[in-house]
């Protein structure tokens, strides 16, 4: 199938707040209030790791969901290609710098599309965030070795890592989350192929996995397509 793309650049309501967590240009957070009050959701955008694609992006995202009661937070982080560990340190900073930024007495669930999602994967993992309710992973690049082996995105495992193999950045190879996980991943994804998914949920088969029919990989944060309730869905399951 043709991906739809046009979520990428759509114009979209900015967001109220913009929160800072480090003093790097990248160390900053889109914030949606919300009307409601309920869980935040946590959100890391995708873009494989590549320096040219930023929260941006997900601002329709954020917006639809402000406007359906939910604060959220979009997470931006330092893409620097051949250094993860400077992502990963910005996700785990962000994360751990929440309480002294919004309220989080009602929790948050953390939600991570594409690449976003293996970020989102991996903090839920290895971190044990506190008050995390739970994750839901979009279309993640749930296994880092089947995607290199697939030459995803013109090589983007490698040009993330380095050069090797980086287990401890692996959702597939880390130990299953504390908190619930939830994975939807589109039938029609050409981008991130739902056997990345499968092959994560295999390893983990305590997971909630919903394979959306006849989705793309942008229509899961694109409030105008009718997989998004997939996504709002799972969000009032683990919500309440």
């Amino acid at each position: 199938m043709s991906e739809d793309r046009s979520v990428l650049s759509r114009a979209a309501r900015g967001p109220d707040e913009e929160l800072r967590y480090g003093d790097d240009a990248d160390q900053v957070i889109d914030y949606w209030h919300a009307k409601e009050y309920r869980p935040l959701v946590v959100f890391v955008h995708g873009g494989f790791w590549r320096p040219k694609y930023d929260r941006t992006h997900a601002r329709p995202l954020g917006e639809a969901l402000s406007d359906l009661g939910w604060p959220v937070l979009s997470l931006e982080y330092r893409r620097e290609p051949g250094d993860p560990d400077v992502t990963t340190t910005d996700v785990r900073t962000a994360l751990e710098a929440l309480p002294d930024l919004v309220d989080v007495h009602a929790g948050y669930v953390l939600m991570g599309h594409s690449a976003g999602g293996q970020l989102a994967l991996w903090a839920a993992a290895t971190l044990n965030p506190v008050r995390l309710r739970g994750l839901i992973a979009l279309a993640p690049v749930a296994d880092l070795l089947m995607a290199d082996r697939m030459d995803l995105d013109g090589g983007a495992v490698q040009a993330f890592i380095g050069t090797g193999v980086r287990n401890d950045l692996d959702p597939v190879h880390l130990p299953a989350s504390i908190a619930p996980v939830s994975l939807i991943h589109g039938t029609g994804d050409t981008i991130v192929p739902i056997s990345v998914t499968e092959s994560y949920f295999t390893a983990h088969p305590t997971a909630h996995f919903i394979r959306a029919q006849d989705c793309g990989h942008y229509q899961l944060i694109d409030p105008l397509t009718e997989p998004f309730h997939d996504v709002t869905a799972e969000l009032t399951r683990l919500t309440g």
